[in-house]
């Protein structure tokens, strides 16, 4: 019997009007972050445990008889755990023992700065020697580290400036950085490509924030675990007669079984609404910890101070428990979903890494001093990574099995997990032409083409004489350049072969 799952959906650091007042804002912090938990609708004890959660902690129950979130200030997550109280570890706590490993979580986090850079540079596309994700990538966090008002202001007030001032504010920082040259090598690097493609650019962003990126992540996530039978609760906000944007976001993703409903009268939703604002708390805090202060302050190496890893054993156990509940249970690729700009969530995954291969805070204690050191050469390792991660530009799916023996591709193709299984390429003649699909190779360079055969995609194997061509037209892909689907025409010649893309 395939079980019916319930999912609940809240969000923090939403912005509803994206302007010049909301990202000036003191308070403004750049993520707008999602969460969905949900589980079984077999089980059932999860509920039980929460209304023991809840009578215990009735004190902290707002005027609508709730415990939210809100009930937390920043103030109180300034070094992350250790900043918390003895009470309020000991909230976290309990809060975070509700989970277990047939508790689904789903999160996503998305910078607003570049959801407008997008709108901006709508136009842009990956061209050979020219990787424009990850121009939008630089000019994103370049905006979202140095906050520059006067081209934030550009966006709102007077968006046919905004080229002009973005490419003085990329020869300003340029300058500054030649006060410390070796630091900020790889970052002048960055702001002098910026400036030799930024010639063209749409000056009509659109400043209404767009629900979709989230909800597209949850869908991917339902896919990779195989969920077909489920109902997602959001939490809901404005008129009540009216559908709100979040909820027709969701149902145009595709995620037909979507309803409104009110916290008070669902768990799930108050559960959600929690581990987002405590998500949200630790990732505001990191990127408070790291983020240029000053434009004195930028030409020097920023570390989280010692305060982060002054733990006691409660503090260091909440790290364990949420590393657990994000990166160990429930594994899967689209657990966590982020745009182009994912530094904060890099950094938050490298933060629970770090935290979790202590074994006491003792450990911790016996090198304090040197552990925000330890930290940001781990943190600065995982961003390289995924910096490099997002040079390819071939889409990294989840294999799902077709039967025991092959699986299906993106195009359709029935793929053997053992490539020597896979039928080859019926040439008949000397050449012959195909409408290729897609190209590629698996784990031993053997290569595989997939055509449309009879009008049905289908995959097979190519002589492997045609590794190397396929490897370069992967390579291709690879920097966001896409040839197929495509005519090809594969020949062989004194028992050589050949493919030709027509």
């Amino acid at each position: 019997m395939v079980s019916k799952y319930e999912f609940y959906y809240d969000e923090t650091e939403h912005s509803r009007k994206i302007n010049y007042k909301t990202v000036s804002a003191e308070n403004y912090y750049d993520n707008f972050v999602t969460m969905i938990v949900g589980w079984s609708s077999e089980k059932d004890e999860i509920l039980q445990r929460h209304a023991a959660f809840e009578e215990k902690y009735s004190d902290r129950k707002d005027r609508n008889g709730e415990i939210k979130s809100t009930m937390f200030q920043q103030k109180q997550f300034r070094h992350g755990f250790a900043s918390l109280n003895k009470q309020n570890a000991q909230f976290v706590s309990d809060f975070l023992s509700l989970f277990d490993e047939d508790i689904h979580i789903y999160f996503s986090v998305a910078s607003k700065i570049e959801y407008l850079v997008l709108q901006l540079f709508h136009g842009y596309r990956n061209r050979f020697l020219v990787d424009t994700d990850l121009m939008k990538y630089s000019i994103t966090k370049a905006l979202v580290m140095y906050r520059p008002k006067e081209i934030i202001k550009c966006l709102y007030e007077s968006p046919e400036d905004f080229l002009e001032q973005l490419k003085k504010f990329f020869r300003d920082r340029i300058k500054c950085n030649e006060n410390n040259p070796q630091l900020k090598q790889a970052e002048t690097r960055a702001f002098q490509e910026i400036l030799l493609v930024l010639d063209d650019i749409s000056e009509n962003p659109e400043l209404d924030w767009d629900y979709h990126m989230s909800f597209d992540g949850f869908k991917k996530y339902l896919g990779e675990k195989g969920i077909q039978d489920y109902t997602l609760v959001i939490d809901k906000e404005g008129k009540e007669e009216e559908e709100s944007k979040t909820l027709k976001a969701a149902r145009e993703v595709g995620l037909d079984s979507s309803v409104e409903a009110n916290s008070q009268n669902y768990p799930g939703l108050r559960m959600a609404d929690m581990m987002a604002g405590i998500i949200s708390k630790l990732l505001k805090g990191l990127c408070d910890s790291l983020r240029y202060q000053t434009l004195d302050e930028s030409t020097s190496k920023k570390i989280l101070g010692t305060g982060w890893f002054c733990l006691n054993e409660v503090q260091l156990e909440l790290y364990k428990k949420l590393y657990k509940i994000i990166c160990e249970w429930q594994p899967a690729w689209y657990k966590s979903y982020s745009g182009i700009y994912s530094d904060d969530l890099v950094v938050f995954n490298a933060l629970l890494n770090f935290m979790n291969h202590f074994e006491s805070v003792e450990q911790i204690r016996a090198d304090i001093d040197m552990q925000s050191e330890y930290f940001n050469a781990f943190a600065c390792e995982q961003l390289a990574r995924y910096f490099e991660q997002r040079r390819f530009k071939l889409p990294v799916e989840p294999v799902i099995p077709f039967d025991e023996e092959t699986y299906l591709n993106q195009r359709g193709g029935k793929v053997y997990f053992d490539s020597k299984k896979q039928a080859l390429l019926p040439l008949h003649g000397a050449s012959q032409i195909f409408e290729v699909l897609s190209v590629g190779v698996d784990q031993n360079l053997i290569p595989t083409v997939t055509v449309l055969k009879d009008g049905k995609p289908a995959c097979f194997r190519l002589p492997e004489e045609l590794s190397e061509w396929a490897c370069n037209v992967v390579g291709m892909a690879l920097m966001g350049i896409r040839i197929f689907p495509a005519n090809v025409t594969f020949s062989k010649t004194k028992g050589m072969y050949y493919a030709e893309i027509l």
